[in-house]
């Protein structure tokens, strides 16, 4: 086993030796990460390594990843493949495929090869370093085959950054261990799912289903085996854990995520920050740790708004903005939410003494994979989040004329789906104008539309984001007077409804920079970024200074999707983050 002090005083011959094998017939790899020598960490190293790929020149990128070898190929069976690539089509179970497998894989490595020129990159240990199964190398190879070749160069070498890390692991006798804990836990977690979904292989878990609750009893039952001090599930379904300090008079740290999701939706959103610092305050038990302040974990019952109209159930309560109009919605079903909660066993009438008073928290942080591709795309595990994004939203309608699609000529149309179609393009021309800002149409109708009628109605809707309130109020202002030209220009009339509008979060510069040490600590930049997507975080900054860590994503950071993905390398390094974090509070409290 390689330590990180003898690699950083080895000479380079000995240090070159130390890494054979970590790039596959590519010894230059190595020798340009040895001289950034010394590596203040692992985490350190793995960067760099990710660092010299990038500044290299697209040849030696496609030479590199031609050096691989095909998946269960002609290597492996003239068992000429590497030494690591051996044990990692081993550990896959490619080198047991059956006579059929062998054939489509085989089918799938000539298309593949046919249509981008080199062979197919897969970290085939997968997420948690122990294999993919089969199937999935399958599906992969089948949804990697639409993409266009720039992407799949960048996805191959994201795929040779994981087998590096993973034998990076292995060299210096390095294991994630609370990560593989984490990402354990959050497999037995997702095998609670809504009805309808859990048959399909979906995830799905909405609020106050029977699988929301077993979830909710799945957390219970971890906090207590960790070793909380107090647990319990509250009004709305939130599980609450208190890890007390030393001192009971203590103020108490605040953090956690949601638990419930999208439909077939993903295993990390939310989960994971309930779990990343589950896992610190187990550490803490272990080593009989007690604190100056407490740790309070709340796992939230509802974010996503999935089963009812209304969104953050969980959090709101927290900060006493629980409608209690909420209570006589409706789901698809008919069941009102009352009903719901008291199918649960939860009592209506005690939730506002849910309401926390911001007097007794130190601040809220939450951890939450990122949701979007932008830490995968730079070969960072963690960013560091300035600000939750301020949104605004519309319902739309065009009204045009509808006439003979045949007869009517172009320049005597009111042709409501082109007006809708050239605002499409004016609000991606607006949100391109500066940094961090997003328009989106995410639904598009033409009711009751034919193929040869000029379209004389059309609905949508309006979707704008940004940093800060002004930054969405200015990209707001832009697009309506986007709409006015339309309008006038194409004799097509517009009538918008809005329907949410939702002030930004920016998080509390000292807690922002709490987190930003945390990741230096590790050896790894900080990257700060702006998040597009809403989080409990929203609310509790209504209440008590806020700051939240993202983790990186795999699969080109898809989320809301079962391709939602991290690695329990990335996950321990969010838990020791978490870790730094608390030891920072521990020392300046």
């Amino acid at each position: 086993m390689v330590t990180l002090p003898a690699f950083n005083a080895a000479t380079e011959a000995e240090a070159l030796n130390m890494l054979a094998g970590l790039y596959e017939h590519s010894p230059w790899v190595a020798r340009e990460v040895l001289e950034r020598r010394p590596f203040v960490s692992l985490a350190h190293l793995k960067y760099v390594c990710i660092k010299v790929l990038e500044e290299s020149d697209d040849p030696d990128k496609i030479a590199l990843i031609r050096a691989h070898p095909e998946l269960a190929g002609k290597a492996m069976a003239n068992k000429s493949l590497t030494v690591e690539s051996s044990n990692e089509q081993s550990k896959a179970g490619l080198t047991q495929c059956t006579t059929s497998e062998l054939e489509l894989l085989k089918a799938l490595n000539s298309e593949y090869f046919k249509k981008f020129g080199f062979p197919f990159i897969l970290a085939v240990r997968g997420p948690r370093g122990i294999g993919l199964q089969k199937s999935e190398i399958i599906r992969y190879f089948e949804r990697r085959l639409v993409s266009s070749s720039e992407d799949e160069i960048r996805e191959c070498v994201r795929n040779i950054h994981r087998i590096a890390e993973l034998r990076l692991n292995d060299i210096f006798g390095y294991t994630p261990t609370d990560g593989n804990s984490v990402w354990d836990k959050l497999e037995i977690l997702a095998q609670h799912s809504d009805s309808g979904y859990k048959e399909r292989g979906e995830l799905s878990v909405t609020y106050l289903t029977d699988a929301h609750r077993a979830c909710a009893d799945k957390i219970q039952a971890d906090m207590l085996a960790i070793g909380f001090d107090k647990v319990h599930i509250d009004a709305v379904g939130n599980v609450v854990g208190v890890y007390f300090s030393e001192n009971i008079k203590a103020k108490t740290l605040l953090t956690g995520s949601h638990y419930d999701t999208v439909r077939n939706g993903g295993k990390y959103d939310g989960r994971l920050g309930i779990y990343v610092p589950m896992e610190s305050v187990k550490n803490l038990v272990k080593e009989k740790i007690r604190l100056p302040f407490h740790i309070e974990v709340v796992a939230f019952s509802e974010e996503e708004g999935q089963r009812y109209k209304a969104t953050f159930l969980g959090s709101s309560a927290l900060v006493g903005k629980f409608d209690p109009e909420w209570l006589l919605q409706k789901d698809a079903d008919g069941i009102t939410m009352k009903a719901a909660m008291s199918n649960a066993g939860l009592n209506f009438l005690d939730i506002p003494a849910i309401h926390r008073n911001p007097c007794d928290y130190l601040g809220f942080v939450e951890v939450h994979i990122e949701q979007g591709p932008v830490l995968n795309e730079i070969g960072l595990a963690l960013g560091v989040v300035t600000s939750i994004n301020g949104s605004v939203r519309y319902l739309g309608q065009a009204l045009g004329t509808a006439c003979h699609a045949g007869t009517t000529p172009m320049n005597q149309r009111s042709d409501a789906a082109v007006a809708v179609a050239e605002l499409i393009i004016a609000m991606e021309n607006c949100a391109t104008q500066a940094d961090n800002l997003v328009a989106t149409v995410g639904q598009l109708t033409v009711p009751n539309g034919s193929i040869n009628v000029v379209p004389g109605h059309c609905t949508f809707s309006l979707d704008m984001r940004a940093p800060t309130d002004n930054q969405r109020d200015a990209l707001e202002a832009e697009v309506l007077r986007c709409i006015d030209v339309i309008s006038s220009r194409r004799n097509v009339s517009f009538h918008l409804e809005e329907t949410v509008r939702v002030a930004a979060a920016p998080s509390d510069p000292i807690w922002q920079n709490r987190w930003e040490k945390a990741v230096n600590k590790l050896g790894i930049p900080t990257h700060k970024m702006n998040s597009g997507a809403g989080h409990d975080s929203m609310k509790l900054h209504e209440l008590m200074p806020q700051a939240m860590l993202f983790v990186r994503g795999q699969n080109r950071g898809i989320s809301h999707n079962p391709l939602e993905s991290t690695t329990s390398d990335d996950i321990q390094l969010a838990i020791n983050a978490f870790n730094e974090l608390i030891t920072q509070l521990r020392e300046n409290y």
